[in-house]
């Protein structure tokens, strides 16, 4: 959008301006950020006058704030000076609605300088046309000419993880998720737990030292009544008797705690007693990150160090089901590479080919795949079109398919400490999810990574249960 004002002789009574503007939730949290504002009233979620709903108003002085981004982008444009405001407000809107914002030349005067410029102003809300706000404004127009690319100016993206919100509110309602968590031994893995109990997604078990897990509990001011604990002297132990809880029927879920990985995965791919159900076991992130518009799933940057085609062929069946359980009906698939061509020099290439081949024939089932992708053309519409590349899949990626564990490792720590997004983690290939977090993992990412768990599970079960009818 070219940003161009108009100079003072070249307006006229009469000249009028209009923008639309729809009020996401995500304005309300830039707005209260900006401000200071932090009243409940306006916060998505919030109950601010303790009516039992949550209001999500658009405060008042936002919709004020439409009219003066009208003024200083489009008439007179960029350059003015307000000089004085006079607004009555007739109304209050909500996060979702659309606002018309207007402005109208009534007065002209020519004095020393620029000249001052009168306009009525009006938001009014477009489905019904309701009046929020009207009144006069005052401006000094603009001294010399400007004209600008709106696309140089910078943007914004808000640090919050509305996918994860809605991954939650479809994971409360389910049958809570009995989960053993395996040496429940430390803060971090309790606290996750019993957040995750708060909110009715599992139902914990607790394997481990009794005394160990008395004494965390103890330090967390947290009462464990009703909360089966089961003893084991080692971290072995105490993974071995959690997957024997699942051959029992007793519980549908692990839970890593404060433990090896190695440790935890050991009893699980026994050929005898594991819990392996044909495939590979593969590890995948889910992620929130924040200003994307979708979840994005990142394989197998946990477990696979380097996996062979035959590997990469259960990483993208898993990440498929995976993404299909949190609710993308056909997801994409970007195995990535260096390059976006095949290259016999770069292995990780040949396999992407491979498997982008296999999905076509039918090997691979429930999603779209492609490969190779570089980085960019997997997830940039942009970098796609301007490499040439069209497909399903080319620069709207879901889920993405690292050449190994170096790459997505790093792919998921970046996003996590630059992109600042929250990552949830699950074993799949397992008889049930395996609910897997790293220690330094926030409260936000331990619950996501049980609600993954909790509708993944609810979605195999109701598969279940239309196969055997």
């Amino acid at each position: 959008m070219l940003l161009e004002n108009r100079l003072f002789e070249s307006l006229s009574i009469g000249d009028t301006a209009e923008a639309i503007r729809l009020c996401t939730a995500d304005d309300l949290y830039i707005f209260a950020a900006a401000t200071g504002n932090h009243n409940p009233l306006h916060l998505p979620g919030q109950d601010g006058d303790g009516d039992g709903q949550a209001e999500a108003l658009v405060p008042s002085a936002f919709a004020a704030s439409l009219i003066s981004a009208l003024l200083g982008t489009r008439l007179p444009g960029p350059g003015i000076v307000t000089l004085a405001q006079d607004y009555v407000f007739h109304g209050r809107a909500h996060a979702g609605e659309e606002l018309v914002a207007s402005v109208t030349v009534t007065g002209l005067e020519k004095g020393d300088g620029a000249g001052v410029v009168t306009l009525d102003a009006s938001v009014t809300r477009r489905s019904d046309g309701a009046p929020i706000l009207g009144g006069q404004v005052r401006v000094q127009a603009p001294k010399t000419s400007y004209s600008v690319d709106g696309a140089q100016l910078p943007g914004l993206v808000v640090r919050r993880h509305r996918h994860f919100e809605a991954l939650l509110a479809r994971a409360e309602p389910l049958p809570s998720l009995r989960t053993a968590v395996i040496c429940a031994e430390s803060a971090e893995a309790m606290s996750g737990a019993l957040l995750a109990l708060k909110h009715t997604i599992i139902t914990p078990v607790f394997v481990g030292n009794p005394g160990r897990i008395a004494a965390v509990a103890k330090a967390l001011h947290a009462d464990l009544d009703g909360i089966e604990i089961i003893a084991a002297a080692t971290p072995q132990e105490a993974a071995s008797r959690a997957v024997a809880l699942v051959h029992e029927g007793r519980v549908d879920a692990l839970m890593k705690g404060h433990l090896h990985t190695d440790d935890m995965l050991r009893p699980m791919v026994n050929s005898q007693t594991g819990l392996r159900v044909g495939r590979r076991l593969t590890h995948i992130f889910v992620m929130d990150v924040p200003g994307l518009d979708h979840p994005l799933l990142v394989t197998d940057a946990a477990i696979n160090i380097a996996p062979d085609l035959a590997t990469k062929m259960d990483i993208v069946q898993n990440g498929i089901d995976l993404a299909r359980s949190i609710g993308i009906a056909h997801p994409r698939v970007g195995v990535l590479s260096a390059v976006e061509t095949v290259n016999p020099a770069i292995p990780s290439s040949m396999d992407a080919a491979l498997l982008s081949k296999m999905a076509e024939r039918g090997q691979i089932t429930g999603g779209f795949v492609d490969g190779p992708l570089a980085m960019d053309n997997a997830v940039s519409m942009a970098a796609a079109r301007t490499k040439g590349i069209t497909s399903e899949v080319a620069g709207r990626a879901e889920v993405l398919v690292v050449p190994g564990i170096d790459a997505g490792n790093m792919l998921a720590k970046q996003l996590a400490y630059i992109s600042h997004a929250e990552a949830a983690g699950l074993v799949m290939g397992a008889k049930v999810p395996v609910i897997l977090n790293s220690r330094s993992d926030s409260s936000m990412a331990r619950l996501a990574s049980c609600a993954v768990a909790a509708v993944h599970h609810a979605r195999m079960q109701a598969e279940q249960r239309q196969d055997a009818s």
